[in-house]
């Protein structure tokens, strides 16, 4: 029994020798005798999103013998070969990944050298690809409803937004409008600007624009609302600037009651009905009707309106003319306003008349008419007043008076 024992113990140890043997020598066959080289893999992999596409990008592999990089997704239906230029970290190599659909992807990287040995695979994963479906979703910028633009006496046009919406990535948005040369032009909105200034904006002409936003920072694609939105439309009316205004007393004009009533009281800024002496007051010599004139400082080519205010108690106009001339050169008259051919007179020396106005009530409060659309240019302005509400025939009395043009023609 104990020899028997013996055998087969020997019997089981040969048995074990014999099989690591082969073991061994199956790893050489399995290569072909040949070591695993395995490629330098790349460094710092990150990626992009864009617009039915994507960017991977890398640090090159320092290992100098990588002849090209290989990208694989779609569980390596697709692929992508980069070929490799250079071996410095420092710089960085950037795949674009075209014909994408808007989905979530997983890219497999693998470096190869010219013996055709690949590296350890490197993967990228969600990777998120926009499209149609996230640019449906996108909205313009947001007009300031309560006060969309602004026009100022040189004829610039102010466009007014509201903040941009920070939950957006907007980038840009782009205002189309028409210039006064007749080109349709594109300018540029910041995101951080609540407003633009368009100085050569043609009269008339749409204003519109389009937001651009980016989903995510650093995405490789602007995508645009599909549609321009439109700003309401833009007037260009404006009050004259009363800060340019100056008595021109022409022959036949009303004298003033004393040096602190006199015609300029018209344009001091004053709100509302006033009382004496802060106001224009005739000094009731000339009987009715009665003339005063004023330079308006500058040739307005489209006065739109007027508003007069009477004082706050009596002698207000409800029956009076505004004329209107671009140059005084001769245009004083010889009649005096009280003449039956005065109008006739004003008529042949270049004055038109903007408006005859009549009022109903007291007169204290401002009264506000729009002029005729065939206003010629006008830069003088001379008032006949031919009634009060009193009706006294020497006094007249006013607070204010103000006008308005339209700067963008």
């Amino acid at each position: 029994m104990k020899s028997l024992f013996r055998i087969c113990l020997f019997s089981l140890i040969s048995i074990g020798f014999l099989s690591c043997e082969k073991k061994d020598t199956d790893f050489k066959n399995f290569l072909g005798d040949k070591e695993i080289t395995y490629p330098g893999k790349v460094v710092k992999p990150h990626s992009k999103s864009g617009n039915l596409r994507a960017a991977l990008v890398w640090n090159p592999s320092p290992d100098p013998s990588i002849s090209k990089y290989v990208i694989y997704w779609n569980n390596k239906a697709d692929s992508l070969i980069v070929n490799s230029t250079n071996h410095s970290t420092a710089d960085s190599i950037t795949a674009v990944i075209p014909g994408l659909s808007e989905y979530i992807y997983s890219f497999t990287i693998f470096s190869y050298d010219n013996k055709g040995n690949r590296s350890v695979p490197l993967d990228i994963n969600n990777v998120k690809v926009y499209g149609p479906i996230y640019q449906s979703g996108l909205l313009n910028r947001v007009y300031n409803a309560a006060n969309p633009f602004t026009v100022t006496q040189n004829g610039n046009v102010k466009l007014n937004f509201l903040q941009s919406d920070t939950a957006s990535l907007n980038v840009s948005t782009i205002i189309k409008y028409t210039n006064r040369n007749g080109v349709v032009v594109e300018k540029n909105l910041d995101p951080d600007s609540i407003s633009y200034t368009i100085t050569d904006y043609k009269s008339g002409e749409p204003v519109s624009f389009r937001s651009g936003y980016i989903p995510v920072k650093g995405a490789i694609d602007t995508f645009y609302v599909d549609n321009f939105s439109t700003f309401p439309e833009i007037t260009g009316i404006a009050v004259c600037a009363k800060s340019l205004f100056k008595e021109n007393k022409l022959s036949g004009d009303a004298n003033t009651y004393e040096p602190g009533t006199s015609v300029s009281k018209l344009w001091d800024g004053s709100v509302g009905p006033q009382g004496y002496p802060n106001i224009f007051h005739a000094d009731g010599g000339s009987g009715m009707p009665q003339t005063i004139t004023f330079d308006m400082g500058r040739v307005y080519k489209k006065l739109t309106s007027v508003e007069e205010t009477g004082r706050n108690c009596c002698n207000n106009p409800d029956d009076f003319e505004i004329w209107g001339t671009a140059d005084i050169t001769n245009a004083a008259t010889n009649l005096s306003p009280t003449n039956s051919g005065w109008t006739a007179e004003m008529q042949s020396k270049g004055w038109t008349l903007l408006k005859h106005v009549t009022r109903n009530d007291d007169g204290q409060a401002a009264l506000k008419v729009n002029f005729d659309a065939d206003v010629p240019p006008i830069r003088y302005i001379r008032v006949r007043i031919k009634h009060v509400t009193t009706g006294d025939g020497n006094y007249s009395n006013m607070s204010e008076i103000t006008f308005w043009n339209d700067v963008l023609n």
